[in-house]
């Protein structure tokens, strides 16, 4: 397994990173600040937790992987860090159906799948080229008679 083209591939780009980071904050202010209401008690309360879990998935997600000596482990990171953010990502968006009132509920619901999209069109190359520089080192393995 190359250890440098492991390293590009765990390595995100910045501009991609910063969008996430846009639209989280972006999400995070309405949730906290806007005008946005849930007719289910303690339904805003819920997807601010989730929210704010989903932003610590992303950036785990987003982090340096240098520091994990061996390639192969950078991937199983990557990968897992991905996979976890997918799960949060789906229960955010699960309790952000909640949110169904307020003058701002349009341009909540905007930033949820502006977020969606920014988030998972990107990766999901990302995840099937991680799989793939995983499922070459299993081809490269010698088979032991």
């Amino acid at each position: 397994m190359d250890a440098k083209e492991v390293a590009a591939t765990v390595t995100l780009d910045p501009t991609w990173v910063a969008s996430l980071r846009h639209d989280w904050n972006a999400l995070m202010d309405i949730l906290l600040w806007g005008d946005v209401k849930s007719s289910r008690l303690g339904a805003i309360s819920r997807v601010r937790k989730k929210a704010l879990d989903l932003g610590e998935k992303m950036r785990s997600m987003v982090n340096s992987r240098a520091w994990i000596p061996h390639p192969r482990e950078q991937l199983k990171n990557a990968l897992g860090s991905s996979f976890n953010l997918r799960d949060a990502l789906l229960q955010f968006e699960r309790g952000a159906q909640d949110i169904d009132g307020g003058s701002e509920l349009d341009r909540f619901n905007a930033l949820v799948v502006q977020l969606h999209r920014n988030l998972l069109e990107p990766l999901e190359p990302l995840e099937t080229n991680w799989a793939r520089l995983l499922d070459s080192q299993l081809d490269e393995t010698p088979d032991e008679d």
